[in-house]
């Protein structure tokens, strides 16, 4: 007798347990990156999209399981939604709401829901999905992200003491941004939507950064892409990073943090949180393209704080979205 698919086996596995945790099968082999559960905790499962103030959902309250996996190779989002979405079907779950990025609402829904931090889970806001599901009194809700290298997964699985019908409950302030740790996502403009800055608010050219840091103290790195709304910084050989990198590999002593700044759209935490995970990309970079000794960059983000231009045009926020490097005393 042919061996039954993986998911199918599921099935059987967790009638027997309603319980049980969804244990999603890839078409590739995938690493758990992260693991959390909390016991009477809260969790509002999205069952409608971001309408500027908040988003339909059912509230949760029980023991609440997040998993993230990393799922390395070329699956589109769209792929691996669709080979999940047949598996939960095929476990017993109701399907209650879908939504891809534009539709879900975005920068502001992603921020809304509770995500593990990077880099377990990576959500790249120009390209992610949702679906949330019940069956009977448990609920789910799975993202599917990726970035250019690898795709990611969250699972989010609550068995709770009570349901309840969705409604539309604004999200705590508390719960808007899960803690950061690594990586990067900023809100860019539309495509075309925003001109080149002046020229004396592009920052230092690749040749002078080092002097400039030397001098001022702080430097904007010119050069550095990220592709709209995205976490990752774009492949590509960044001569930039290489020089500083080069300057920093001279001299044990010398240290510097990576400080990443946005404009002015949107909330202080979350582009706090933002700016900090674009400087992480920009270290990571440092530390394992250039062979930069990770104790001497550290990644910091400032948010909108520190504008060099005025948020009012889009010469000045293109301005203001930067990443920089700022000299540490050495011992500091």
């Amino acid at each position: 007798m042919p061996a039954l698919p993986r998911h199918l086996l599921l099935a059987f596995v967790l009638a027997a347990s309603s319980a049980q945790a969804l244990d999603p099968a890839f078409p590739v082999p995938a690493l758990q990156t992260a693991a959390a559960t909390e016991s009477g905790a809260a969790y509002a499962l999205p069952v409608g999209p971001w309408d500027g103030e908040t988003f339909m959902s059912r509230r949760v309250e029980g023991t609440v399981t997040r998993r993230a996996f990393r799922i390395d190779g070329p699956q589109s989002t769209v792929a691996l939604m669709t080979d999940l979405r047949a598996q939960v079907q095929a476990d017993g779950w109701r399907i209650l709401y879908e939504c891809d990025a534009p539709v879900c609402g975005g920068f502001d829904f992603r921020f809304a829901t509770a995500i593990l931090p990077e880099p377990d889970m990576h959500v790249d806001l120009g390209d992610f999905r949702v679906l949330s599901a019940d069956r009977g009194d448990e609920v789910l809700n799975l993202i599917v992200s990726r970035s250019p290298r690898a795709g990611f997964v969250q699972v989010t699985q609550a068995a709770p003491r009570g349901g309840g019908a969705p409604s539309a409950m604004p999200v705590p302030a508390g719960d808007t941004v899960s803690e950061v740790l690594e990586l990067p996502e900023l809100v860019d403009p539309p495509p075309g939507a925003a001109a080149a800055p002046p020229a004396d608010l592009a920052g230092p050219g690749v040749d002078d950064v080092v002097a400039r840091l030397q001098a001022e103290g702080h430097a904007s790195l010119p050069g550095l892409r990220f592709a709209s709304g995205a976490s990752a910084l774009e492949p590509g050989d960044y001569s930039v990073l290489e020089a500083l990198a080069t300057w920093l590999r001279a001299d044990a002593s010398r240290r510097v943090a990576i400080v990443g700044h946005t404009d002015a759209s949107g909330g202080l935490e979350a582009n706090i949180a933002l700016s900090r995970l674009r400087a992480a990309a920009v270290r990571a970079a440092l530390v394992a393209d250039h062979g930069v000794p990770a104790a001497q960059v550290e990644a910091e983000g400032v948010g909108y704080l520190a504008p060099l231009a005025p948020n009012s045009t889009d010469a000045g926020r293109e301005a203001n979205r930067r990443v920089e490097a700022v000299l540490l005393v050495p011992g500091d």
